[in-house]
């Protein structure tokens, strides 16, 4: 994915549902899109995204990657990079990792702060999310820096051999 314009999507991956923002035409700024119900085997969720990208002629999609204040990965983060290799294997365009820190956090935030209860935010704080993570790629891209990482093969667990 290059500092080029074009449309870009945002994801950020739950375990319940899944997040979708879409950038405008030029990249400039991201708008949510929908609410995904994550289905374990990715047929609903990562087809649905890819269709967003057919349809909306995205160039590049960028994945939100769950990593610690501390910066180390755990189990989400490694369950985000894992849906964004599978979403990968769907698309002709790139897929990256952003680093998401607290954006759920601040998504939860924002909507307080415009008049969104609590009790609503389970709809829309995914949306809320992926808007943030795909503004932070937008903002990164205009700055001429590439929106994310890219996602890396992973190596293959030897076995151990025995004493």
């Amino acid at each position: 994915m290059t500092t080029d314009p074009g449309v870009l999507l945002g994801v950020d991956v739950g375990e319940v549902r899944v997040g979708l923002a879409a950038s405008d035409a030029v990249g400039l700024l991201a708008h949510p899109v929908a609410t995904l119900p994550r289905d374990p085997e990715g047929l609903t969720d990562l087809g649905a995204i890819a269709e967003e990208v057919a349809g909306r002629g995205a160039v590049g999609v960028v994945v939100g990657l769950p990593r610690s204040l501390s910066g180390e990965e755990g189990l989400a983060a490694r369950r985000a990079r894992d849906y964004a290799v599978a979403l990968q294997r769907r698309l002709e365009v790139p897929v990256r990792l952003v680093d998401e820190r607290l954006t759920t956090v601040d998504a939860h935030r924002n909507l307080r702060r415009s008049g969104v209860r609590g009790r609503e935010h389970r709809g829309v704080v995914d949306q809320a999310a992926a808007v943030l993570i795909l503004q932070s790629a937008l903002d990164a891209r205009r700055a001429g820096r590439p929106p994310g990482e890219p996602l890396k093969a992973r190596k293959p667990r030897t076995p151990r051999s025995g004493p």
